[in-house]
Parts: C-alpha cells; structure tokens; sequence
C-alpha cells in the first residue's frame, strides 16, 4: 500500500483542520483527545507525505503555509466526500430513513396510494417520497434507468419492448383490480350489465390521449377492423367525463374512479 494511502486518513486530515482551528497543538490535543506528541506526530506525517512544511512559525504564533492553505482546502473536500458517502450508505442500509422516488401513470387515480402514504409517514416519518407523473412510455424508461424506485401503473402492459429498453424483471405487488367500463348516451344498453365491443363500433368517443394506458387498450379492444371514432381527446378524467355529459359522445374508462358519475354504465368485455 503506497505510504500516502496510509497518511493522508480521515483522522489525520482531521486532526489537521483541528489544529488549524486553534493554531495551537496544546489546546486542539486537548480538543481531540490525544496527547500533544500523537499530534505533532500525525501532523509532521502529512508533511512528509506532500513533501512540504503544513506550518510556520513566528514567535510562539502558528502559521498556515502556501502548501497549507492548499492541504486545508483539498482536507475540507476530502472530509465531506467521505461524510456524504458514509450518511448515503447509512440511508440505504437503515429501512427507517432516506428517500423513495415513486412514478404514477398520468391516468391512474391514484387515491389509495395517498391514503398508503399518510399512514406510512405516521409510521415512518423520517422516510420522503418524491412523486412524479409520467407517460406510459416514460414511466417504463424511468424505471428502467433507475431514475424511480418504483412505479404505480396498469397492468397487463401493453408497451412495445422495441419502444423501450425493458432490460431488468421486477417484482409487483397488486393494489386492486379494475372493471373496464363505457360510458354511453345508448339508452338501449342495461347499466351493469356486458356487452361486446362489436355493440359500440359507430359510436363516437371522447377519450385519453394516445399516450395513455386505456386508449392502446381500447384500440386494442376493438381492433384494427373496427377502429373506434375519437373525434376529441382530452387528459383530465374529470373534464373527460364533462364532456362526455355535454355531448352525445361516450368515454371509457375504469371503475375504480372515485370522480366517477355515470350517465349510463356500461361494462364491456373483448369480442
């Protein structure tokens, strides 16, 4: 092991910056613990690790030198470099602190996982979440990249691979399950009950962007011979289903939705 792996430890850079706070070996022995030779010591072990006098003297008077004032600086980085690695290891391997990056799906309400977070924080109040909202799309690459520790999102997924890099498997939890269900003006339907998406081919929607989960879901739903009509396309549930009540257009979405107030209900299932 080269001799400046062994010198230039925390505590010697320590005892360092101590004796610069005091300009006295005396009292920043006293300060540290030790005797005032182990400082002296420690201290002329550093100089002959840079090759250079740390300190002057004039009188009785401590001075710091021009390879001193440069070892103080380099020491105060070292020092925090080594602080912060320490308190990020600390944070990682105690289950009681430290922050989580979570990712939700734009679409997905997302009630039951605040109601989770209140009741986690009573418990566990030195935890932080950080939340964030994202495309399906990008919800997966950020996963995937590691810039969220975890993503609240629908499933099955419906994500080409081929639109992005899903190189790891995760694990997953199921929070519930969801009803899909249509919202029509049609009085002929029976509210609750299901029916075969080839019953609502020539209707015209108002829907979710195509960046969210249930429109692909609903395109797939209907296939490639009965695309659906989706003159408007609208991100917001509650003014999505504004719409739909001020029009004559239907909207799809889950039922799970506590904003929900259906014009008539209709649960739909896959010809």
């Amino acid at each position: 092991m080269p001799k400046t792996d062994t010198i230039l430890s925390a505590k010697s850079l320590h005892y360092f910056l101590q004796l610069i706070d005091t300009m006295n070996y005396t009292q920043a022995a006293q300060i540290l613990g030790i005797t005032q030779p182990a400082l002296t010591q420690q201290v002329k072990k550093l100089e002959h690790a840079i090759g250079a006098p740390l300190f002057g003297q004039m009188g009785k008077k401590l001075y710091l030198t021009e390879a001193g004032k440069e070892m103080e600086t380099a020491a105060v980085e070292l020092l925090n470099t080594i602080n912060g690695v320490v308190s990020d290891i600390q944070e990682y391997t105690q289950a009681d602190k430290g922050n989580i990056s979570v990712g939700i799906l734009n679409s997905l309400q997302s009630n039951i996982f605040y109601q989770f977070l209140g009741e986690f924080n009573k418990k566990y109040p030195d935890v932080t979440f950080t939340i964030n909202y994202f495309d399906h799309k990008e919800l997966w690459r950020r996963l995937d990249t590691n810039q969220v520790d975890m993503a609240i999102m629908y499933l099955p997924d419906n994500t080409k691979k081929e639109d992005t890099n899903l190189r790891h498997q995760y694990n997953y939890e199921s929070f519930y399950d969801d009803k899909l269900v249509i919202l029509t003006h049609k009085t002929t339907f029976e509210a609750g009950e299901s029916y075969p998406v080839s019953r609502f081919v020539n209707r015209k929607w108002v829907a979710y962007p195509d960046n969210f989960y249930l429109t692909p879901l609903m395109h797939g739903y209907f296939g490639k011979k009965n695309k659906p009509i989706i003159p408007i396309k609208i991100g917001s549930t509650k003014e999505l289903i504004k719409m739909a009540e001020n029009s004559d257009y239907d909207t799809i979405l889950l039922l799970h939705n506590p904003i929900m107030t259906p014009i008539v209900m209709k649960l739909i299932q896959p010809i």
